[in-house]
C-alpha cells in the first residue's frame, strides 16, 4: 500500500491570507484545496492574528496535515509591513506547532525557483505552471492562495532530498558530482 501524506503550504499575511493542501500517495502529487483568508475588512490587526490562528487550526483539524510549509517574510524596506508579516507568520506556525505538526520555511525565491525554474517568477507564472502541474481547471482571480498551494508543491519537491542545499554550475558539473545518475545506454 503505496504512503500517504498530506501537505498544507501557507502563504502568511495580514491582508489577505493564501492556503493550499497537496495529497502525495507514493510518489504522485495531487490537489487537494486550495483558499485564501480575506482580512481586509478587519481594521483591529490582533482580531486579523486571532483569525489567521484559529483558520489555520481550522485547516490542521479538517484536513490533517503531516507537514506545514510557509513562505518566509521576504526583506523590505517597510519596517512595519515586515513586522505584521513575521507576525501573521508566527501565529500560523504557532498554530501548526500547537498540533504538533513539523513546519519548513522557504524563501519566495525558493519557492517560485521549485515551481517554475526561476526564482525571479511573477505569481501569474507559478500558478500557470501550477495549473498545469495539478490540472487545475480554472486558477483564483487572487494569486494568494496560488502561492500558499506553491509552498506545499516546493515542500513536495524537496522532501526527502539528501543533498540539500548542493550548487551546480551547469550539466557538467552535476554529470561530474553524479556518476550514479546517468544511464549510458
Amino acid at each position: 500500500m503505496a504512503q500517504e501524506k498530506i501537505i498544507l503550504g501557507i502563504d502568511p499575511g495580514t491582508t489577505v491570507m493564501g492556503f493550499g493542501i497537496v495529497r502525495v500517495v507514493g510518489k504522485q502529487l495531487q490537489f487537494v484545496q486550495m483558499n485564501e483568508l480575506l482580512l481586509k475588512k478587519y481594521p483591529d490587526h490582533y482580531i486579523k492574528l486571532k483569525l489567521i490562528f484559529e483558520r489555520t487550526l481550522e485547516l490542521i483539524d479538517t484536513y490533517h496535515p503531516d507537514e506545514i510549509a510557509i513562505e518566509a517574510p521576504f526583506y523590505g524596506k517597510n519596517v512595519q509591513s515586515m513586522l505584521k508579516l513575521g507576525r501573521a507568520q508566527g501565529v500560523a506556525m504557532a498554530a501548526g506547532l500547537s498540533r504538533q505538526i513539523p513546519i519548513t520555511e522557504y524563501m519566495p525565491k525558493k519557492i517560485k525557483m521549485a515551481i517554475t525554474g526561476n526564482g525571479n517568477a511573477s505569481k501569474e507564472q507559478v500558478a500557470k505552471m501550477l495549473q498545469g502541474l495539478l490540472k487545475l481547471k480554472t486558477l483564483p482571480k487572487n494569486l494568494d492562495s496560488t502561492d500558499g498551494l506553491a509552498a506545499a508543491v516546493c515542500h513536495y519537491y524537496n522532501a526527502g532530498r539528501i543533498e540539500v542545499g548542493t550548487t551546480y554550475t551547469g550539466w557538467d558539473a552535476f554529470v561530474k558530482k553524479n556518476p550514479d545518475k546517468i544511464n549510458n545506454q
